[in-house]
Formats: structure tokens, sequence, C-alpha cells
């Protein structure tokens, strides 16, 4: 028997479908990267974007096709509101929330049994039993660690807390165990995932560790393991960042200088109607403390362009927000209404045109710094990790710790998970180009 997964959205959701594919497997399913071959075919739905929940109806449309001609078992999990939910009971044959990944086999063995009273929020229990099963990796040295489930900011734009429901903190002895499980495994990139990851800890005040605690429990165990590896993670939220989880950063090798901090808008009116609760002087004054403690750190964000009522004025303020900080990289987005978000109940009053223009202007507010920045580090050495073939025939791929893309000419192949040294001798608004310096394996570098 065979399976295939299609998974949508962020890198939370893949790391849920690492876990899917734990269970899946372990009924003897087999991965196929052929959906047509496949008996058993599952899609990981994101809510939070709309372009997403149409490849849903793409996808399942497709499959219920085959139907028709052969036996097939559908089913869909992953972010899902509850108007979406509605919808994909009458067109998957299973339906299952990620916190009751552990009741599918049975779910599957009595086809037909679809959770439709299912709670929407998770009870703790739930999804501990979720966290407790061992990922099968899809990658070989990159891997994602999931440190809590939900949300309580309420972003007026955001549906995930009606998705995910509210911020349950994972015990960090299980965090630091599967983190150590990896390292072991040779797993050079590790990503702790959340919602709001500089929370991590704050609904077990007291009883657990805080964010900035765990940071450094980390970088301890790196310092005292004698592997190389670095460790991301997102998304924190600004509300949140605080120096103390800067400085631990500072203090380990293995803790990446790499802060993905969403800045949304650039004005203050917008942010409020955001529900952000913090102003443009408020994020300002963060980046001017990452710049001080960690001067080396790359800077990654999200922007919504065409937010409900968003004006010329109030778009120019972001315009001029990201030329004020010169991020490494934004990810910009036109603003959808996702139904159950406050902000779905307001007039979606920006036309288009209009956010596509935006979106173009950002965007090359966004090239000229990225180009600079980019254009400053060639002549330098720097520390890269192999992510595997490039498209340029006798190139390879990889990553610098700030999440740089490069590539490198190679006389030989050189394995993914590799960390080796380049001097960078070329570069591009998005990425960057070197060669290999004499010493092609990078020796770990301790605190």
């Amino acid at each position: 028997m065979k399976y295939h997964i299609l998974t949508l959205g962020c890198q939370m959701n893949k790391s849920d479908g690492e876990r899917v594919r734990t269970v899946i497997e372990g009924m003897g399913y087999h991965w196929t990267d052929n959906e047509e071959e496949a008996n058993l075919l599952g899609i990981l739905a994101c809510s939070v974007r709309q372009k997403s929940i149409d490849k849903v109806y793409a996808r399942i449309a497709k499959w219920n096709k085959w139907k028709n001609s052969r036996n097939l078992l559908t089913f869909v999990s992953g972010c899902v509101l509850p108007a979406d939910r509605e919808k994909f009971l009458k067109l998957f044959d299973l339906l299952f929330t990620i916190s009751e990944l552990p009741d599918v086999p049975d779910m599957i063995i009595q086809y037909g049994i679809v959770t439709r009273h299912a709670p929407l929020v998770r009870s703790k229990e739930a999804i501990r039993d979720f966290w407790m099963v061992r990922p099968t990796y899809i990658s070989d040295f990159e891997a994602f660690i999931p440190i809590q489930n939900g949300c309580d900011k309420f972003c007026t734009f955001c549906a995930v807390p009606y998705t995910r429901g509210r911020e349950i903190s994972r015990p960090s002895a299980e965090i630091l165990e599967e983190l150590r499980h990896v390292v072991e495994k040779g797993y050079k990139s590790i990503t702790l995932l959340g919602q709001n990851v500089n929370s991590y800890g704050l609904d077990k005040q007291g009883a657990e560790l805080t964010f900035p605690q765990l940071l450094k429990a980390i970088g301890e165990y790196g310092n005292s393991s004698g592997k190389d590896f670095w460790v991301y993670f997102t998304s924190p939220h600004p509300r949140d960042m605080s120096d103390e989880v800067l400085e631990a950063i500072a203090s380990y090798s293995c803790l990446a200088r790499q802060i993905h901090l969403p800045l949304q808008s650039g004005d203050d009116k917008v942010l409020i109607r955001m529900n952000r609760k913090h102003t443009f002087e408020d994020y300002h004054k963060i980046i001017g403390s990452i710049r001080r403690i960690l001067p080396s750190a790359t800077i990654f964000t999200d922007i919504i362009v065409g937010f409900t009522g968003e004006t010329e004025e109030q778009f120019e303020n972001t315009r001029k927000a990201m030329k004020a900080i010169e991020f490494n990289m934004a990810y910009i987005a036109v603003y959808s209404p996702r139904p159950g978000a406050a902000s779905s109940r307001w007039n979606n009053d920006i036309p288009m045109a209009v956010k596509k223009q935006r979106l173009h202007i950002l965007t090359e507010e966004l090239t000229v710094h990225t180009l600079q920045y980019n254009s400053n580090l060639i002549g330098k050495k720097l520390k890269v990790l192999v992510s595997g073939y490039d498209r340029k025939p006798g190139y390879m791929s990889g990553i610098t710790e700030g999440r740089i893309v490069v590539r490198f000419g190679s006389p030989q192949p050189v394995l993914p998970g590799t960390f080796v040294w380049l001097t960078i001798t070329g570069a591009a608004s998005y990425s960057i180009e070197g060669e290999l310096v004499n010493n092609l394996i990078a020796e770990p570098e301790l605190s």
C-alpha cells in the first residue's frame, strides 16, 4: 500500500506532516512521490491563506474523480477553520485534527469515521500525545521541532487562534530530548517552531523554562556535545521579544545569528487595527537591540499590504520602515480576509490592483537593501551548510548562518548537510556566490 501527502502552508504544517508520516507508515503504508500510485491521499491544509484553500479544492476534485476507477481513501488535516471544515467534511473520507493523530489508525481501519464534533481548542493531553509521536524526517540534515501550539495574540487578520486554539507550551524536557536525538543523528539545521515562540512557557509560569532559559539550555548542550549545528526559531512576536533572548543567542555559537521578526505594517494606526499592540517605534527599538547585541545577524520579516482601510500615507509609512531597517528578507503578502478572523467582518476595500502595486513597490525597496548587503559580503569567508545541487551545472547550493542562499562551484559533489567554507565572489538581490577555500569541511566552533 502506498500513500502521498500534500503539505500546504508554513513550517509548522511541514513539521506536523512528519509526524503524520510516522503514524501512516506504522500501518504499513509506503511513501510515493507519484500521487497516482497512492491508495491513501492526504492534505495538510492551511486556512490562513485563501490561495492554499483553493489548492485543496482543486486537488480533492481530481482525487474524487479517480475514485470512479480505483479504490482510494482521502483525508484532510492541518490548520482548518470551522467554515472550511464543514465543506471538507463533504469532500474527504476522513477529517481529523492534528491532536487526534494517534487515533488515525483506528479511523482508517474503521473507514468512514469522521471527527465531526471534535473540539477546535485542543486539550493539553491531546496535543501532548501528538508531540510524543516521533517524526519521520523528510530531510537528512534539516529538522523542525515544535515547542508550542496555538496563539493568544488574536491579531485581527489571523486565523491561527481559530485553527490551532490557545497557546500550549510543550514540556522543555521533551524539546531538549528531541533536539539531542536529531543532533546525534547528524542534523545540522534545527528550527524551533511555534506561533509565538518567545512567549514559550508563559502559560506555565514558574513550572516551566522561559524562552531565554530554553535557548540557554540548548546552547549549553551545543557546547558540551562537540557537534556542529545551527538552531533557529520562528516566529517571535515583537511584544515578547527581549534583550535576554538576544543575549542568549550571543552567548552560544550553535544559536544562529538570524532573527525573523514579523512587522506586518510600519504604520501605527494600521498596527492598532491589526491588534498587534506595539508601535513602529517599539519595533524599531528591538531592531536597535539586535544590531547592538547581534551585529552580524540577518533580519527577516513578514509584511501585509492592502490591509482593510490602508491609505496611501499609511502604506508609505511601511515603505519608509523597510528603508529604515534594511531587512535581509521580507515575506510580503497581499491581504485577504479569512473567515473567523476579526477583520473578515470589515470591508475589504483596497482594490486588488492597488494591493499588487504596493506589493511591487515593497519588493523593489527590499531588493535595494538586499543587494547592498549581499554585495558587502564579497571577499569575506563564510561558513555554509550545503543543501543540494544548484540548477547551474557543476554547482552546489547552500545557506549561510543568516539563511542567505549561496551557490558555489565544486569539482566533485558535496554531501548535503556538510558545512563548508566559501570565499564570497559575487552577489545578487536574493543570493550570493562563492568559491571553496582550501579547507573544504568546516570545523565546529565552540563558545
